[in-house]
């Protein structure tokens, strides 16, 4: 996570009116990595109930229940998730609809890596065209392996078309 350190603040200052939200699943995974194989369960169990608190106000008092738990076993989980708070508890200001959509990065993150796979196999091009041409061709093989919908899309795109009104395009 390191190496994204700015680029929130870089997709802010491009696209003022956009909310950045940090991955859920990623801030787990990193806090499970202090755990213990035999509490992993249990320790994921009391996160969950952190992330999936109705609102922000409810998820912070879950996080400082998980605190006076688990701090004295574990610190840095709550210091971490203290620490992201800002990045995470952006989408409790949205319906459960869109939160099922974005709690994770995952897809984009998919996405990112078979760009990165195509363009480092090349190592240079002859010109910025031919790299968007590679791009190019890329999205489209990667587009034809996303076959499966993205559950419960059309609940979220409703919400979503509410909430941005103006701003998501009407099809």
């Amino acid at each position: 996570m390191d190496g994204l350190k700015g680029l929130p603040e870089a997709i802010e200052a491009v696209f003022p009116q956009v909310q950045v939200q940090q991955c859920v699943v990623h801030q787990v995974r990193a806090s499970l990595s202090y755990v213990g194989y035999k509490e992993r369960k249990v320790v994921a169990a009391d996160l969950k109930q952190v992330y999936t608190a109705p609102t922000r106000e409810a998820g912070e008092r879950q996080l400082e229940e998980f605190a006076a738990k688990w701090d004295s076993r574990y610190p840095t989980i709550s210091k971490q998730w203290r620490m992201n708070w800002g990045r995470l508890a952006v989408f409790y200001s949205y319906p459960a609809e869109i939160r099922k959509v974005i709690y994770t990065t995952n897809a984009i993150e998919s996405v990112n890596n078979g760009v990165r796979r195509v363009i480092k196999n090349r190592g240079s091009f002859p010109n910025d065209e031919a790299a968007l041409k590679l791009i190019y061709l890329a999205l489209q093989n990667l587009s034809e392996k996303w076959t499966m919908p993205v559950k419960d899309w059309r609940a979220a795109l409703n919400q979503l078309a509410i909430l941005f009104e103006g701003r998501l395009p009407l099809v």
